[in-house]
């Protein structure tokens, strides 16, 4: 029998040879000033071109949307030119990528907006949540989240159209397709989740208002590359984390999901809560969110082999997206095709500084 990781899968004109995801990993190593991508990102992502799809670091789309030191953006031409570089190495390596288009929202810092107070829906503060900004040697340090303003009506029209704009930004560079960052607490759900938004127009309190941003953007990131199947959107319906909470999270994802298929877009990647003691993801609730969207099912959250075959085999999922082991295993489906042991990743260098503990990792070969 085959085994369920290594099955090939179509992804609109993508083949993919397997169903084992690079999922978004922020590492911080853009070069400065600029957050322009590089040649050492461009190696990194080489190295482990074997996944079945690789979706880039989030990037963020326009200045106002930077929440973390040494985060790439693709919105300027030199970080369009840097990113060209990370495409054509993958490429090079026989491998597929998504770029991901991250906006913040109020997980920011004046500190990195020239000053400016962070965006949001809604002027509330993510309390006890601490972003990533300019430390000592260029290293990120950590501040508390600042203080956001609402977004006016006619600015959100503007975002939209930014969201598109880095699509486009990333079609140039290269990219197979894009991902919207709609989870964790960024933007995308300080819109969806109920506790995040207290808005009085268009986007407020109903369900249908909520979910009017998020169908927005998917729109315009559809008409930006030209084709539905390039354009995926990662959800995050039970995690708390960077302050986002919403009072009924199966009924909200579950109409998310819904909505997407109607769009028609080629995948929805969900990420499980995955700290300890996290809340467990119902399977109900994956069966659902399958029901209501007959596209391409991506999960993340701590997978392991085993539990990526189980999730494939049951049908609620399609490809897994398996994250931190990717960081010390550039040739991780190998590895998990032969069952090998897996490198341990270094903690200390998982944000900021150089090649240690990016590219320094050891293939099986060696």
């Amino acid at each position: 029998m085959q085994d369920p990781l290594f099955q090939t899968l179509r992804l609109g004109a993508l083949e993919l040879p397997n169903r084992i995801v690079m999922p978004p990993m922020t590492r911080s190593r853009s070069t400065q000033p600029g957050d322009v991508p590089n040649t050492l990102m461009a190696e990194y992502y080489a190295q482990r071109a074997s996944a079945g799809l690789i979706i880039s670091e989030g990037t963020y789309i326009s200045p106002m949307a930077k929440g973390y030191a040494g985060t790439p953006g693709i919105h300027s031409p030199e970080q369009i030119d840097g990113w060209r570089k990370v495409t054509d190495a993958v490429h090079a390596a026989g491998g597929r990528i998504f770029a991901q288009l991250w906006h913040v929202g109020r997980l920011s810092h004046t500190s990195l907006l020239g000053g400016a107070a962070p965006v949001s829906s809604s002027a509330i503060q993510a309390e006890g949540v601490r972003v990533f900004i300019e430390g000592e040697g260029g290293l990120p340090g950590s501040a508390q989240a600042s203080a956001p303003r609402a977004l006016e009506t006619h600015e959100i029209k503007e975002i939209v159209e930014q969201y598109a704009q880095a699509a486009r930004n990333a079609m140039a560079a290269g990219f197979d397709g894009v991902e919207l960052h709609g989870a964790n607490g960024y933007l995308i759900n300080q819109f969806l989740d109920s506790f995040a938004n207290n808005r009085s127009d268009e986007y407020s309190s109903t369900l249908e208002n909520r979910l009017r941003f998020l169908d927005e953007v998917a729109r315009a990131l559809v008409a930006a590359t030209g084709d539905a199947a390039r354009v995926g959107i990662r959800l995050a319906p039970l995690t708390t984390l960077n302050g986002c909470v919403d009072a009924n999270p199966e009924e909200t994802y579950t109409a998310a999901a819904a909505r997407l298929a109607e769009i028609g877009v080629g995948y929805i990647h969900i990420a499980e809560a995955d700290w300890d003691d996290a809340p467990l993801m119902p399977v109900a609730f994956k069966q659902a969110l399958r029901a209501a969207y007959p596209g391409v099912m991506i999960y993340a959250g701590k997978y392991t082999g085993e539990r990526a075959r189980a999730a494939i085999r049951e049908g609620w999922a399609d490809l897994i997206a398996i994250g931190r082991p990717f960081v010390a295993n550039p040739d991780l489906p190998q590895r998990l095709r032969i069952g090998a042991p897996l490198n341990e990743h270094d903690r200390e260098t998982l944000f900021g500084g150089g090649a240690r503990g990016l590219t320094d990792y050891p293939a099986l070969a060696a």
